[in-house]
């Protein structure tokens, strides 16, 4: 090869490294993180999750590490299903890299530093190589703390009759780390209003206890330095169907709702069945147009594409927990599509009938019913007084 040819060769090969190496640097990107954990403080027996989402490319790898309060150089990584299955790991890789970890039925030794170490380097499991220089580190520090000591009333199941004395929760603060603020009540996880109190031992009355005062009830102490904590106690009762709809009417084709709502707890089981044969069945739906939702106290059956031969009838929703059942019934009727018309063919029918009589009654009238237009309209009318002169008259002239 002569000279120029060889120099424009080494040129052009230089030329095509350097774009490669220039497209290599464009399309690649380091790891960095977009969310980093954010320390907390529990108490024993709570639960913590912490989060790391982290972007680049390609897509960084995501590890969790823990080490002890004041022991940051003894790092130990962290695996899913570790601590007798209390450490749970999800990671997710898309766009970015997402990782959650979370530990239950936290313990004072669970305290210490989590890390998310992050890193797409390829040599990032060379052991050759320094992990420091390779993985990039979000670190946050989770403080247990030991739980309050709370003595609260026992767990109590409503009589079936709703004739209940009045009931009176209680809790009682008996040890705690921190100084105590104040206390008040949650049902259902919402704050009871006018509950709130300074003392360490707190109460809430139930007067006239009915199904829906059935529920979770909490008494929550806060702490100057520590996270709230709180005692738990249960107020059970059977299910009460307290509102349904007792019936629906549609056209076909339409979709149809029923619903049932209730009281009591623990929250019921929903069955909905519909009578055949005189007999309540499990709805068939081979169809697929029957579509349950039940949410706690609450049900709704929805039925689309309405078919009025078979769907029209009666349909139960039976509520059914631990301590009892309830159950009500719904009617479903459906319509033709010319249900609609109805009043309008009703109308236009006695018109219909109504031209006819008027009709038939001018055909059948009476010819001698009509006047004929050469006759007198009346008698005619005489003079009677001068007829009477007249014949008095000749009567003289006779004489």
């Amino acid at each position: 090869m002569i000279p120029g040819k060889r120099r424009a060769a080494v040129m052009s090969f230089s030329v095509a490294i350097f774009g490669a190496l220039m497209l290599q640097s464009v399309s690649s990107q380091n790891a960095g993180f977009v969310k980093s954990p954010l320390s907390e403080t529990k108490l024993t027996g709570d639960t913590f999750e912490l989060y790391c989402d982290v972007v680049g490319n390609p897509t960084p790898e995501i590890q969790w590490w823990y080490a002890e309060i004041n022991r940051a150089d003894s790092f130990r990584q962290l695996w899913d299903g570790a601590r007798k299955r209390r450490v749970s790991i999800n990671t997710a890789y898309g766009a970015n890299a997402v990782g959650v970890l979370g530990v239950t039925r936290l313990a004072l030794d669970d305290a210490g530093t989590y890390e998310c170490r992050a890193s797409n380097d390829p040599r990032r499991n060379d052991l050759h190589q320094n992990p420091a220089t390779t993985w990039i580190r979000a670190q946050a520090t989770i403080t247990v703390l030991q739980k309050p000591s709370i003595t609260s009333s026992d767990h109590t199941t409503l009589p079936s009759d709703s004739h209940s004395p009045p009931i009176t929760l209680q809790c009682n603060l008996t040890s705690a780390h921190s100084a105590h603020q104040e206390s008040y009540w949650m049902k259902n996880g919402e704050e009871i209003a006018d509950t709130h109190s300074t003392n360490r031992n707190t109460e809430y009355r139930l007067n006239k206890p009915r199904g829906d005062d059935a529920a979770v009830y909490m008494c929550v102490y806060t702490f100057e330095m520590a996270p709230p904590a709180n005692a738990t106690i249960e107020i059970k009762a059977a299910p009460d169907i307290t509102g349904h709809k007792r019936s629906e009417n549609k056209n076909e084709g339409q979709r149809a709702v029923l619903y049932c709502k209730a009281v009591g707890y623990p929250y019921p089981i929903w069955t909905w069945r519909r009578l055949d044969s005189g007999v309540f069945m499990d709805i068939d739906n081979s169809s697929g147009r029957f579509f349950i939702n039940n949410k706690d106290n609450y049900t709704e059956l929805h039925i689309a594409n309405l078919d009025i031969g078979s769907d029209p009838g009666e349909y139960q929703c039976n509520a059914t927990n631990m301590i009892g059942t309830s159950s009500v019934i719904s009617v479903l009727r459906v319509r033709s599509h010319l249900a609609p018309l109805w009043p309008l063919l009703g109308v236009l029918a006695e018109i219909i009938i109504l031209v006819i009589i008027i009709v038939v009654y001018e055909k059948r009238k009476q010819p001698d019913d009509i006047q004929d237009d050469d006759e007198p309209a009346g008698p005619v009318k005489t003079n009677s007084t001068n007829n009477h002169k007249d014949k008095n008259l000749r009567q003289r002239n006779t004489n």
